[in-house]
C-alpha cells in the first residue's frame, strides 16, 4: 500500500477540491493513459486495486506508471462516539485528484489492450476517467 515515509504534520484539514490541474495533464512517460475527469480523493487502496486491475490485463507486457502519490492522511473517529474529545486518529491516506490529471500511464502494448486494461481500473476508481494517447500532445 501507497504512503509517505514520514510527514511533517499527522492530522491535515479537509480542504475544498476545486479547479483544474495545471501540473501532471500530459502523457509524459508512456504511450497511453488515463486521465481524470472530475475531482476527488483517491485512497491508497483503490490506487492499488487498479493498478492490480491494469497489470493482471496486461500480463507481464508493457511498462506502467502511477502518476498520483497518497500524500494527505484522513482521520475518523470511532463508530457511536460522542461530538468533541479532539480530532480522529488518522486511517487512511489520499490523493488528491484534480480535473485533466493523469493517473497512470502504459507503454509497450497495443492500443486496444492498453484501451482495456485501463477501462477496467477505470472502475476501481470514484472518479470518472478517459483513455489518452501521447498522438493527441504530439499533433499540437
Amino acid at each position: 500500500m501507497l504512503a509517505p515515509k514520514r510527514v511533517k504534520y499527522r492530522k491535515l484539514q479537509k480542504g475544498r477540491i476545486k479547479g483544474r490541474a495545471h501540473k501532471g495533464i500530459k502523457v509524459d512517460f508512456g504511450e497511453y493513459g488515463l486521465q481524470a475527469m472530475g475531482n476527488g480523493r483517491i485512497t491508497a487502496r483503490q490506487i492499488e486495486s487498479a493498478r492490480i486491475a491494469i497489470t493482471r490485463h496486461v500480463r507481464r507486457g508493457g511498462k506502467i506508471w502511477i502518476r498520483i502519490f497518497p500524500h494527505k492522511s484522513v482521520t475518523k473517529k470511532p463508530a457511536e462516539t460522542r461530538m468533541g474529545k479532539g480530532k480522529g486518529s488518522p486511517e487512511e491516506w489520499v490523493a488528491i485528484v484534480k480535473k485533466g490529471m493523469v493517473l497512470y500511464e502504459m507503454e509497450g502494448i497495443t492500443e486496444d489492450v492498453a484501451r482495456e486494461a485501463l477501462r477496467l481500473a477505470s472502475h476501481k476508481l470514484p472518479v470518472a476517467t478517459r483513455f489518452l494517447s501521447r498522438e493527441i500532445f504530439d499533433e499540437n
